[in-house]
């Protein structure tokens, strides 16, 4: 009780020091109230100052309003002007106070926590996502701290802390200054993450700028399109501060870049498509890394933590995209498979609406795969997790997801079912993205039951009319995903009811949408469609085209539909005979090559050999 009234007086009386010295004129700006209430409130006593300022300001405020002589009331007047200030100025001290409270804090729970935790609450509070994040200056005071108690207590391990912190943000400077520049190098045709092994892309460029070995040496990996698991699992003895530094450069670029790629709303290559492309890319590098170290080791486990710090992040952005998965920038072979490695951090978190969304991703991404049983698993749960967390928009993505996947199983019943839930519960929430997208789902979902049932022509014109009916809606939505579903379903629709003029009409441009809105799986389905579509009207030239760039594409995401265009080639190989398959495949050469690069071209005879062996 002493030491509460020993304080109260203490702040009562450099509040009275304050208003006095401004009614005498001696403080003429509000940073000198600052600067003494700084030096003045001890931290973590804020609270008692607060309470003897609020006292002050209501004791003055009733002078103000009681006082009839004019000379009084205008010194009292007076005093509650300064009073005011005291008050703003001691929220922004307050806030300061809050900062180095949180820095000392966390700098006493790294120095004090278990050798297998210490990573981990690293992590936890330097983590992005917290209401008051460390700034880089914070962070910088953080590494004193640390470097501080690690000369008080002798422990070596708070240095590298210390090290990898300050060059981590040293790394970052340089980083920023290259943030965009590989985007203009070299003429790109685009500015997502792909490019000629080691030659092009952001990882070559960056590579340069870091100061680390480590961190070299992972941005080259990357460069090359070499796996970052087998990266890790050569560097698992690396020290602490070549983690730490590695951890913020990486977290500083994912960040920068999704800044950047906010402020592109106008920008048809640019824009949400690379943040989202961004915040998987830096999931997938980080959960492979994870896989690298292995889950059992300190930098295994904090590697999965950092993936869920950004699918979090991701999660609650206004672009989440519900209806898609693999994106553009999605290329690489160190990125094959890559989606898979997401599930394991996954079952570390509890039921939430953000686990929800990401499981939605994986389902779609899975579905892509070929990996059908899985995709049902993860849309599954992810519903449950949407209804329990009342997220609407979630739950009928699910449902609709669900009935595109039961499509793939030939459960055409359960595919029918869950697209008619989804659009009723789309109508009754307005939610017209998630109507498009579920007149597309019902209307495949009949589309392909009537095939399977060889149903006559008539019996398609109800599927047909849901396919334009969710068309007009998504174009007049500008929604490109949906959109681009539509004209894919319907392109198959055209194919099944042997209409191939029409279907080649909307898969051209369901690849163009595809394409537009960075949907790599989309893109490759509707490649292998136009492909059938052409050799159904002998154009062979135009099917082997189709074929190989969307045999290639599929490929690339590991998805087993590479196999269809894959045996429509080898077809059009025995019928054309070697030479002329050739001749064929090299008219369009260019093309090809303006898609998928030399090496594409050179793979596209390897992967028909590869369909021939195992089939």
């Amino acid at each position: 009780m002493s030491e509460s009234l020993s304080l109260r007086d203490k702040y009562l009386a450099l509040i009275n020091e304050i208003v006095q010295a401004t009614l005498k004129g001696k403080i003429s700006s509000q940073g000198q109230v600052y600067q003494m209430l700084l030096k003045g409130v001890t931290v973590g006593t804020g609270e008692v100052f607060e309470l003897v300022l609020s006292e002050n300001l209501e004791s003055t405020q009733q002078q103000v309003d009681a006082q009839t002589d004019e000379f009084k009331k205008a010194k009292a007047t007076r005093s509650l002007r300064a009073l005011k200030t005291i008050q703003t100025q001691w929220k922004q001290v307050e806030e300061q106070n809050k900062a180095t409270e949180s820095i000392l804090s966390a700098a006493r729970e790294i120095t004090t926590a278990p050798e297998n935790e210490r990573l981990t609450i690293f992590l936890r509070v330097t983590d992005p996502n917290r209401k008051h994040p460390l700034n880089q200056k914070q962070l910088q005071q953080l590494a004193k701290s640390l470097q501080k108690n690690a000369e008080t207590f002798k422990l070596d391990y708070l240095t590298e802390f210390a090290q990898g912190i300050t060059r981590g943000i040293s790394s970052w400077g340089k980083l920023q200054q290259h943030l965009i520049s590989w985007m203009y190098e070299q003429n790109r045709a685009s500015i997502g993450f792909g490019g000629i092994p080691g030659e092009n892309g952001p990882w070559a460029t960056w590579g340069k700028q870091v100061d680390g070995e480590f961190s070299k040496g992972l941005f080259n990996t990357l460069a090359k399109q070499e796996s970052p698991v087998e990266f890790a699992q050569n560097h698992r003895s690396t020290g602490l501060s070549d983690w730490v530094e590695l951890t913020l450069s990486l977290q500083y670029l994912q960040r920068g870049l999704v800044n950047w790629f906010d402020q592109q709303a106008y920008n048809v290559k640019a824009g949400s498509n690379l943040s989202i492309s961004t915040f998987l890319t830096f999931s997938v590098i980080w959960s492979q890394l994870g896989n690298g170290f292995g889950a059992d080791t300190s930098y295994g486990s904090a590697a999965w933590q950092i993936v869920l710090q950004i699918l979090r992040n991701f999660s609650q952005r206004p672009y989440f995209p519900l209806y898609g998965g693999i994106f553009a920038s999605f290329s690489g072979n160190y990125l094959k498979d890559a989606l898979s490695y997401l599930d394991e951090p996954l079952q570390r978190v509890e039921g939430t609406q953000e686990k929800a969304r990401i499981l939605t991703i994986l389902g779609y991404s899975q579905r892509a795969l070929g990996q059908y049983e899985s995709s049902v698993k993860f849309h599954q749960q992810a519903l449950a997790i949407a209804r329990n967390a009342e997220d609407r928009a979630c739950e009928i993505a699910n449902l609709n997801h669900l009935s595109r996947t039961y499509v793939e199983l030939k459960n055409y019943t359960e595919a029918i079912n869950n697209s008619q839930r989804a659009l009723i519960f789309s109508r009754q929430a307005g939610d017209k993205i998630s109507e498009a997208n579920a007149l597309a789902n019902l209307g495949y979902s009949e589309v392909m039951q009537a095939q399977e049932s060889e149903a006559e022509a008539e019996s398609y014109e109800m599927a047909i009319n849901y396919l334009k009916q969710g068309l007009n809606l998504s174009e007049k939505l500008g929604d490109l995903q949906s959109k681009g579903l539509c004209l894919s379903s319907l392109g198959v629709a055209y194919i099944v009811t042997e209409q191939a003029s029409e279907a080649i009409k909307h898969l051209e441009e369901g690849f163009k949408t595809a394409q537009t809105s960075g949907d790599l799986y989309l893109q490759g389905l509707n490649l292998a469609n136009l492909a059938e579509a052409n050799y159904s009207l002998a154009n062979f030239e135009r099917a082997t085209y189709t074929a190989s760039l969307g045999m290639y594409i599929l490929n690339q995401i590991a998805s087993k539909e590479w196999h269809k265009p894959a045996k429509l080639l080898s077809i059009l190989q025995n019928q054309l005979g070697e030479e002329g398959f050739k001749q064929s495949l090299g008219k369009n050469r260019p093309k090809i090559i303006s898609f998928i690069g030399v090496d594409g071209y050179d793979y596209i005879p390897e992967l028909i050999e590869e369909y021939r062996r195992n089939n």
